[in-house]
């Protein structure tokens, strides 16, 4: 099912075999915040700390992605077992979709980080910024290009500093942090990681895949939204880009177990 972001969002249905979706368009899956572990995350799942990731490729197949992007937070720290290392690994090998992942505050790009781990390494479609590349992947067959800046550390950063030339038709921006559209970076008794409205619109990409909020929310004057979480919203984003040059938003429902919270 799909489910709309609100008025300011274009129409189109979702169907299985839509035979509206053209070649020529491109589909992107975006999803963040999946906090993959062996603790709070797998109590809701039975034990089975990835099968939030599971849903979501699931999903993203189902849909028939061109590409998945996970905007930060996959992994809830760095101190996971080898297993479930070894079980994400293979969920993400063994989908016929390219995963482009930014590392968020929760699973920076440090030394030792989970990102090194050998299944992960070897897994032919994970893009992960910073890492397997540089801070940017271009996908030449569908002249789609997709930038992020992870985070490197546990410290304060501008997720949207210094933003990327377009070097393709289509450019899709990834950041995790907190909205805020005039943010006051000046005083430390505020959240970390801000994103403000100038900074949305400098990147001038055609969709901004944001993460670090739960819920999921389109913010700023441009084409920029949280996903939130797999858990929390029960959903993940879905973007079309049109071949006639427009960007059309919607969510797509998960089969997965929900946040207790997010009931209510």
């Amino acid at each position: 099912m799909i489910t709309p972001f609100g008025k300011s969002a274009h129409m189109f249905k979702e169907m299985a075999n839509d035979l509206s979706f053209q070649d020529k368009d491109i589909i992107i899956v975006h999803s963040s915040d999946l906090h993959m572990d062996h603790d709070y995350t797998a109590r809701l799942h039975g034990g089975d700390g990835t099968a939030g990731l599971a849903a979501v490729l699931t999903a993203a197949q189902r849909l028939r992605a061109d590409v998945l992007v996970l905007a930060g937070d996959t992994f809830d720290c760095h101190r996971l077992p080898i297993e479930l290392l070894d079980r994400v690994a293979g969920l993400i090998s063994s989908a016929a979709v390219p995963v482009v992942l930014l590392p968020g505050n929760h699973d920076p790009l440090v030394a030792g980080s989970v990102y090194h781990h050998e299944g992960l390494a070897r897994a032919a479609n994970l893009h992960v910024l910073g890492l397997t590349s540089d801070e940017g992947v271009l996908f030449t067959d569908l002249s789609l290009e997709i930038w992020g800046r992870p985070h490197r550390d546990y410290a304060d950063m501008i997720p949207l500093e210094r933003p990327r030339p377009r070097s393709a038709r289509w450019q899709i921006a990834l950041a995790h942090g907190h909205y805020v559209a005039v943010p006051d970076r000046s005083s430390r008794l505020r959240p970390s990681w801000l994103i403000g409205d100038d900074e949305l619109a400098a990147t001038g990409a055609d969709y901004i895949a944001l993460g670090h909020w739960n819920r999921p929310a389109k913010v700023g004057g441009v084409a920029a939204y949280y996903s939130g979480s797999p858990e929390y919203a029960g959903t993940v984003n879905v973007v079309r880009l049109n071949a006639a040059g427009n960007v059309e938003v919607r969510r797509a429902e998960l089969d997965i177990a929900r946040e207790p919270s997010a009931l209510v």
